[in-house]
């Protein structure tokens, strides 16, 4: 309505023509002339309009059409116009050449446009016909939250409000959850495709942090979580833009009217758990999908049942299985750390210093290099722990694999005390074993070169000075320190002399 009026404008203000004006405002000459003719006939200029409503305008413009009868045959196609512009393929020139058929002497093409867009502009709010069925789904959270009470202490705990709207029909899905943490928000998107049978193009969700982890106006970064599950369900995340009410105003319609429509009559209502909520949410959305729209003599239900649920794509055999994910580094030693559960998992040892990105669940740790899984291991909760697999190994390392600290402590003990003694401390001083195990080994292969007895006489006075390395033990046997006899310190008592004065020297006075 705006571009009709700034053309009117151009027009009648600025004396400029058909050619002038479309040029200016990009669109065609044909249009501007059918536009300027139909505002013509209503004996209007443009200091009467300047100061209207767009809706009051529109209202003008329509009440000299509501006599013709010709006009009156065309106004009762347009419902059926707006229902089949949603089906894929459909164009507004399909349905003129449709029209003409039954009506030869019928509105031209251009002049049909201009009606259409007029009734259409008149309650742009509710109709919204620029979607087509199957395309897409609408996402967010409403801003206002409802709550639940604990039913032995009184204690009110808020909920977030998922609310789902699909662009075609605007048949609605709304759920409360525990809050908008990705496995929350995840689970209700999938909650609403099983709900409505079926899966859209693309999901359109608002830049929330469970949907996109860095907003952009051209290339935002969705949360990883999010895009696995688009992928498991066969759809993209298209999130709407920031400043852009346009891209979510479904959505945000469907926020208002859920104020209306649900908040409001749960208002007094008192719920002891989120099963108990949405029993009654699941009511009063029932109740407003089927109540039909303010514009259209059909309700949203009926409009999902005839034009939108057989454009949806079918659901996977499965229900999605949540992920979490990681991009680390993997180490030195061939493991990538899973700081969730503290624990160590390894991958092919030719990945090391590769960066890598672990998805896992509650059962399983997938490690994935270049799109390509690496590593698959059951997930393990031990704190500290690592997860090897001996074919991960470089091969110098998978003679490592055998020893355990038991087996290492009695190759020890068959060296001498002392090496057993060394073995024992430097297991203990590492956190976990796995990581002393070379050492223990080098140490007790000392043996070969330099004999038992060497060895154990180079871990006992390894011991006295505390020393519980592999270097340590080494520089002693290199040096022959293993076989210096420590000096013993005597305790002589100190010889009688006449300036030495007695303990009864000392007298209290």
């Amino acid at each position: 309505m705006d571009k009709i009026r700034e053309i009117i404008r151009l027009n009648q203000e600025l004396n400029l023509g058909c050619r002038k004006i479309a040029q200016a405002l990009s669109i065609s000459k044909t249009a501007v002339n059918s536009y300027l003719v139909e505002f013509r006939a209503c004996g209007l200029s443009y200091q009467d309009i300047s100061n209207l409503t767009n809706s009051k305008l529109s209202e003008l413009l329509s009440n000299r059409k509501r006599n013709c009868q010709k006009y009156k045959n065309l106004e009762d196609r347009f419902p059926y116009f707006a229902k089949e512009l949603k089906r894929k393929g459909v164009t507004l020139k399909r349905l003129w050449e449709e029209y003409m058929a039954d009506n030869p002497g019928g509105y031209s093409y251009p002049r049909l446009t201009w009606h259409y867009r007029v009734w259409r502009q008149a309650d742009k709010a509710t109709m919204h016909m620029e979607h087509k069925a199957g395309d897409k789904m609408f996402v967010d959270f409403s801003g206002e939250k409802l709550f639940v009470v604990n039913r032995k202490t009184g204690e009110k705990t808020e909920v977030e409000v998922f609310i789902a709207i699909l662009g075609a029909s605007q048949c609605s899905y709304i759920e409360a959850v525990e809050s908008q943490k990705s496995q929350c928000w995840i689970k209700a998107n999938e909650n609403a495709f099983h709900e409505f049978g079926g899966v859209t193009a693309a999901i359109v969700p608002d830049n929330l942090k469970s949907a996109v982890t860095t907003p952009n106006k051209y290339e935002p970064d969705v949360n990883p979580e999010y895009d696995d599950f688009a992928k498991h369900y066969g759809t993209v995340i298209f999130p709407a833009r920031s400043g852009k009410s346009r891209d979510k105003a479904l959505v945000e319609n469907l926020v208002r009217l859920t104020y209306q429509r649900v908040f409001a009559p749960l208002r007094n209502h008192i719920f002891y758990s989120i099963g108990e909520l949405n029993e009654a949410i699941e009511e009063l959305n029932k109740k407003h999908i089927n109540t039909p729209f303010q514009r259209l003599d059909t309700t949203r239900m009926e409009l999902f049942l005839e034009i939108e649920k057989s454009q949806l794509k079918p659901l996977p055999p499965a229900r999605y299985e949540f992920k979490k994910f990681l991009f680390p580094t993997v180490a030195f030693n061939y493991h990538v750390y899973l700081s969730e559960d503290k624990h160590y998992y390894s991958v092919p040892y030719r990945f090391i210093g590769k960066k890598v990105k672990v998805a896992y669940t509650s059962s399983d740790v997938s490690v994935i290099y270049d799109n390509r899984r690496i590593a698959l291991h059951r997930r393990d909760m031990r704190q500290g722990g690592y997860t090897t697999k001996k074919d991960h190994m470089h091969p110098s390392h998978k003679y490592y694999s055998q020893w355990n600290p038991k087996r290492i402590i009695s190759w020890a003990a068959k060296i001498g005390p002392d090496v057993k003694a060394v073995v024992v401390k430097v297991l203990n001083s590492r956190e976990y074993p796995e990581q002393a195990y070379r050492t223990c080994v080098g140490i007790i292969s000392l043996a070969k070169k330099y004999g038992n007895i060497r060895l154990n006489n180079a871990c006992k006075r390894a011991l006295s000075f505390k020393l519980y390395k592999y270097k340590a033990v080494k520089n002693i046997l290199d040096k022959g320190l293993d076989s210096v006899e420590e000096e013993k310190v005597s305790q002589q008592k100190l010889p009688l002399h006449k300036n030495i004065r007695g303990a009864g020297y000392y007298k209290l006075t």
